[in-house]
């Protein structure tokens, strides 16, 4: 017969991890510098202004469909063009790196 004693079993670990480096003066650089916020607000306005373009077109009675104000050029053409343009400058301004100064040597 067998016993019934439990199997005692060790694990060893051959893996150990580093604590990550870390200094108390180090200055954090930041995500986007001064350009990048700048054509962020550039993109933001852009597309402030596409949707603005886009609204409106109702009228106060409800039986009333104008399709002329609806369907126009500006809301269904020009307002979704400059939208977009707004969406590739938010765009540019995330990946857009900023310019690095010669160190002096």
């Amino acid at each position: 017969m067998k016993s019934s004693k439990p199997v005692r079993t060790t694990t060893i670990s051959t893996r150990t991890t580093a604590p990550a480096a870390t200094k108390r003066g180090a200055v954090s650089a930041e995500l986007f510098g001064k350009e990048n916020f700048k054509w962020m607000l550039i993109g933001v306005a852009v597309l402030i202004l596409g949707f603005l373009l886009m609204a409106g077109g109702g009228t106060d009675d409800p039986n009333v469909f104008n399709r002329d104000e609806v369907y126009s050029t500006r809301r269904i053409t020009i307002a979704p063009i400059i939208i977009l343009i707004g969406l590739a400058i938010e765009i540019y301004a995330i990946f857009r790196q900023p310019k690095s100064t010669p160190s002096a040597e």
